[in-house]
């Protein structure tokens, strides 16, 4: 009978502690590179935009999410919103954190 079903012996354990220390030194490992290749530059880059917003005021040329650009006519402090004259006709109004870049002057008259 012992042909068709091998007979079972116990295993002896080869690693006794070393295997937790291991799993937890992966981890960190994994977690110092998630934190310095995801979390740390989106944080930088949120912390850039927030300057950004901060300080746009009026008569800044700005390029929007949207791809408009235009010469800001009115930042409000209390609201979070501003008014954004794209020629002389037509204004819109858009909120500040729609904002993605602030263009050097005379951007407007070279387009």
């Amino acid at each position: 009978m012992n042909f068709f079903i091998s007979n079972a012996y116990a295993q002896s354990a080869g690693q006794t502690g070393g295997g937790g220390m291991e799993m937890l030194v992966m981890l960190g490992i994994f977690g110092l590179i998630f934190y310095f290749m995801l979390y740390r530059p989106q944080a930088k880059r949120v912390k850039e935009h927030k300057n950004l917003i901060g300080s746009l005021s009026k008569g800044d040329e700005v390029l929007t999410q949207g791809g408009m650009v235009g010469r800001i006519n009115k930042v409000t402090e209390e609201k979070d919103f501003m008014e954004i004259a794209l020629n002389d006709s037509v204004t819109i109004v858009v909120q500040k954190s729609a904002v993605s870049a602030v263009l050097p002057k005379g951007t407007m008259k070279n387009i």
